[in-house]
């Protein structure tokens, strides 16, 4: 792919908080060596799209400059919770970068609302609700737990060491579950062996195990300062996830406020993919 074309998607509603993922979004874009990023505002309904454009592009000549980045204003009519999985499909976006407060006008993307419009793109999410720190990607947190989806998160992993040689913090839950055990130490065992091929720089920790595992990863991630939190959804998350309460929710949520980066678990990907 040309590395000039490669397109970072970015939820528009004229809010601080899109302010804020435009700001990551140019400092991820930097990295990666992109020149592009979209912006997607999304209308209750068409007749609104006309008005929306002109505000949009606006932002996107004025910010363009100032970044000294190529910025594609898209106005949809739709929902948040399809359009911008599909605007990123359409787009072939790499990332989508979103500010934790929703569309303006339509339910506040907090916790469960901003699950469900992660969970209906095959495109990484990273979530943000602050502006990025100025300094560079330095400590991301890897936390491992007893799922098999945990090894999708390692091409990503791989592509962000590629650009910015992060250090990655594996932190496995303390639990005497032996069911769990022997999970999470495969999936570790899978982790470190991919890390090392990689010639990639981690640290293996172990939570304490008196709160709940969520709870412990940003509790460990606010303690060394992490610049982000790399996580992968529940496969195929049912209606009770959104109501009770899946971790992720807490985790994107966290008050820490650090950047938290969701993938999605892929059918189609039997192995890993790798990013060279």
């Amino acid at each position: 792919m040309d590395k000039d074309k490669r397109t970072i998607l970015i939820p528009w509603d004229f809010t601080t908080v899109a302010d804020y993922a435009l700001l990551h979004g140019q400092k991820i874009a930097k990295g990666i060596g992109s020149k592009k990023i979209a912006l997607i505002h999304i209308t209750k309904k068409e007749k609104d799209n006309a008005e929306a454009m002109v505000k949009l592009e606006q932002v996107a000549k004025e910010n363009a400059s100032k970044m000294n980045l190529e910025i594609e204003p898209l106005v949809r009519e739709g929902s948040i919770f399809t359009t911008i999985g599909e605007v990123a499909a359409e787009e072939n976006a790499e990332l989508v970068i979103m500010g934790t407060h929703g569309m303006q006008g339509m339910q506040k993307l907090t916790g469960s609302w901003a699950l469900k419009v992660i969970v209906s793109s095959k495109v990484p999410f990273v979530v943000v609700q602050e502006p990025p720190r100025d300094q560079p990607l330095k400590d991301i947190v890897f936390p491992i737990d007893f799922k098999w989806e945990n090894k999708e998160k390692l091409n990503w992993a791989s592509y962000f060491y590629n650009y910015f040689s992060p250090k990655f913090h594996i932190l496995k839950p303390n639990t005497t579950d032996v069911g769990f055990i022997n999970k999470i130490k495969a999936n570790i065992t899978v982790a470190r062996k991919f890390m090392d091929g990689k010639g990639m720089s981690y640290e293996l920790c172990t939570a304490e195990g008196k709160k709940n595992f969520a709870v412990e990863t940003i509790d460990f991630a606010k303690n060394i300062e992490a610049d982000m939190i790399l996580i992968v959804s529940t496969k195929n998350i049912g209606f009770s996830d959104y109501v009770l309460g899946a971790s992720e929710q807490y985790i994107i949520a966290n008050s820490a406020k650090i950047p938290v980066m969701v993938i999605n678990p892929r059918e189609d990907l039997t192995k890993f993919e790798g990013f060279n």
